[in-house]
């Protein structure tokens, strides 16, 4: 029997890549899709990548039911206001907000500037990247979302973070213009946006908190930069270790890392224009890819990753996810190669 599943929020981009996976699900059926200013619309006629796929229309939050699996793809704060709700609506829960990521209620309230609305249900949640809590996922009954740079940061440094080899690290992402959602603003209107490298976040982006929380304690200094391409994050790591390492060294650590893992490949190629991780090439696709330089003759190890924002950094990664939690293949409704060119 297919596991039933209502998806909260389904109109927006993640919301709307989550339902394009979790309809192709070989063991999912979407049961109910929420949207308060859609509710009563084809979901085709807001996705329109989804024609032929469903008949479903949009519901209001009033109108769900109880299901097997409740994802919630809320906009921030939103999930957090109503958990009580939703917690009587499914045994299991995923949330894709950042309402949920930060165990640390004094963290939160630093990065987020106001306290938490629920904290006695921070530690209820697990932080939801597979590569990372695998072992707590498949237990876990409340899964938070992952924010999509911290998921980049987090993959490219956490080989190195969890054997105490980062003194510091200067990390830089460029992002496109889905990261911000598809409310109209004028930061993401095309005569503003195209043709610009802007940078929107040189210091305090709340996604710095994921890192600090799943890396540990290092100097850890974070910029985010737009740029003009609409899926992706590429993040620039500067590593400055604490004891100097051989490149052969570094593939040994990041392939204990990752070699078993699904979605994470190591990219260092000899030729080719795609010789480092590039986002381009991952839109629609659940991997990360992650590539490096050493610096010779200094300690300084420069780590390049790459992530789909809307897919790994967060829509997909919850797929993966839920595949963990009900104990099936990762790789379940995440096949997807991506495409070049183009």
């Amino acid at each position: 029997m297919a596991l039933r599943a209502n998806i909260v929020g389904g109109s927006g981009y993640a919301g709307g890549e989550l339902l394009r996976l979790l309809l192709a699900h070989p063991q999912v059926e979407v049961a109910q899709v929420t949207s308060q200013r859609f509710a009563g619309r084809f979901l085709h006629g807001v996705h329109p990548n989804l024609r032929g796929a469903t008949r479903l229309k949009f519901n209001r939050i009033d109108d769900l039911l109880p299901c097997d699996l409740l994802f919630l793809a809320l906009p921030h704060g939103r999930a957090a206001q109503q958990i009580v709700h939703f917690d009587g609506l499914s045994d299991r829960l995923i949330d894709l907000s950042a309402d949920f990521r930060l165990r640390n209620p004094t963290l939160y309230e630093t990065w987020y500037g106001t306290a938490h609305p629920r904290t006695v249900w921070l530690d209820r949640f697990v932080y939801g990247l597979p590569e990372i809590h695998r072992e707590e996922l498949r237990e876990a009954q409340y899964v938070s979302g992952v924010g999509c740079n911290a998921t980049a940061v987090n993959l490219a440094l956490f080989p190195f973070a969890r054997r105490g080899l980062i003194d510091r690290a200067v990390v830089e992402v460029k992002v496109g213009s889905s990261e911000a959602g598809n409310s109209a603003g004028l930061a993401g209107h095309h005569p503003e946006r195209s043709g610009c490298v802007r940078s929107f976040a040189p210091v305090g982006h709340r996604h710095q908190a994921e890192m600090i929380q799943e890396l540990g304690d290092f100097e850890l200094f974070f910029s985010a930069t737009a740029v003009e391409m609409v899926r992706g994050v590429l993040s620039t790591a500067h590593l400055f270790l604490s004891e100097d390492v051989s490149e052969r060294d570094v593939w040994q650590i990041y392939r204990e890392a990752y070699g078993q893992e699904p979605f994470v490949r190591l990219v260092k190629d000899r030729r080719g224009i795609y010789r480092y991780p590039e986002p381009k090439i991952l839109a629609g696709t659940n991997f990360c890819d992650i590539g490096f330089a050493k610096d010779p003759g200094s300690k300084r190890l420069v780590v390049i990753s790459a992530i789909d924002n809307l897919m790994k950094g967060a829509a997909g990664t919850a797929v993966q996810a839920m595949n963990v939690m009900m104990g099936w293949p990762e790789r379940s409704g995440l096949e997807f190669m991506g495409l070049h060119p183009i």
